[in-house]
């Protein structure tokens, strides 16, 4: 159990560690791009423990600290230092700030397109019967998991809604229903019910599509989707939070135990249900990506996004923040913001996440 434990533990260091690495190589590409020297680019945190090697004028390091990484660009702060990132144009600035985020929003679209991968993409023309509640009508007609529903009296079947359509206009009357079994048709009849017990339907069956294989390639329009409304349903947290359409501590911050005790949940759960191997893990690191890449796109001081806020006036007026009083500002945020992360990562342990099982 405790090796267990520990193999959990160095999974999850490995990958968020992994996904701020692919945060910090979003910045340094886009400056490489725009021919901004890179003086640093660290694995881990200071303090330096060697110098791994050097290419491009770039010393890619390895430091003390092994969580994440970082780049550290020329004259990152101070414009007055030529050719480096404070002295670029702002356009330049931006796509170099953007850059992290952006990085972490495309893995994101990967990971999704690999979980639609593993476990298929819907026809959304055929229906399929996942569960038959015991002693319904479909129980008792012989309907079992897995059948395919063709045909219900004369309405063709071609999705959801027409099943639907066609058992509730029907209720109290003998309807009958064609199926695929093993690629043969069959044909019973039942009477839905007007009154079914709570929780189930008219017949009794729980509905689904069934999946047809996609390799990943293809499934990337669907992983931009997925990685779209995953990132706005982070954005609509604090305004469903305040309407009281969710509990807030849906929406509570996580520090590392808190990450750890999700993993170790989500990693029990994809064994109990028996789902695809892997899915629910490149889940749980998609869910990181992306809440990586849109809180760092926020407008808080210190953050990519705060740096991104101060290059706006510059873009669309022409004037630029005095550079003594936008790190004034960043470095005050950042104590802030390190403040937080110690509130949070102490919630973790003095009132912990309360966890489905």
């Amino acid at each position: 159990m405790e090796t267990n434990v520990l193999m959990q533990i160095l999974e999850l260091a490995v990958g968020i560690a992994a996904l701020i690495i692919i945060h910090e190589f979003g910045h340094f590409a886009a400056a490489r791009l725009f021919k901004i020297p890179v003086e640093e680019f660290g694995l881990g945190f200071p303090p330096r423990v060697a110098t791994l090697f050097t290419a491009g004028g770039t010393k890619f390091t390895l430091n003390l600290l092994p969580i994440g990484g970082f780049v550290r660009p020329k004259g990152e702060n101070d414009p007055s230092i030529p050719d480096g990132l404070a002295a670029a144009n702002p356009w330049k600035r931006l796509g170099v700030l953007v850059a992290g985020p952006l990085m972490n929003l495309l893995v994101g679209v990967l990971l999704y397109a690999m979980i639609i991968n593993r476990i298929g993409t819907p026809i959304p023309d055929q229906v399929q019967v996942v569960e038959v509640a015991p002693n319904s009508p479909a129980a008792q007609a012989g309907l079992l998991p897995d059948d395919m529903i063709l045909w219900v009296n004369e309405t063709k079947i071609d999705g959801t809604e027409s099943i639907q359509s066609a058992i509730y206009s029907n209720l109290g009357k003998e309807i009958e229903i064609t199926f695929s079994r093993d690629g043969q048709s069959n044909t019973v009849t039942l009477i839905p019910r007007a009154n079914p017990p709570e929780g189930e339907g008219a017949i009794g069956i729980v509905m689904s599509h069934p999946t047809q294989p996609v390799s990943v390639i293809a499934a990337l329009p669907a992983g931009v989707s997925a990685v779209y409304q995953h990132g706005e349903t982070l954005l609509t947290f604090p305004v469903k939070i305040i309407r009281g359409e969710m509990d807030p501590s849906e929406g509570r911050l996580l520090g590392f135990k808190g990450m750890f005790d999700v993993y170790q949940a989500v990693q029990e759960t994809e064994v109990q249900q028996s789902i695809p191997a892997g899915v629910n893990v490149l889940g749980f690191f998609a869910t990181l990506t992306i809440s990586f890449g849109v809180l760092n796109l926020l407008p808080i001081p210190a953050l990519d996004g705060g740096r991104i806020m101060f290059t706006l006036p510059e873009i669309i007026l022409g004037r630029r923040v005095p550079p003594k009083y936008e790190n004034a500002i960043h470095l005050v945020s950042l104590a802030l913001l390190l403040m937080l992360l110690l509130f949070v990562n102490l919630q973790d342990f003095i009132n912990p996440i309360s966890l489905p099982r």
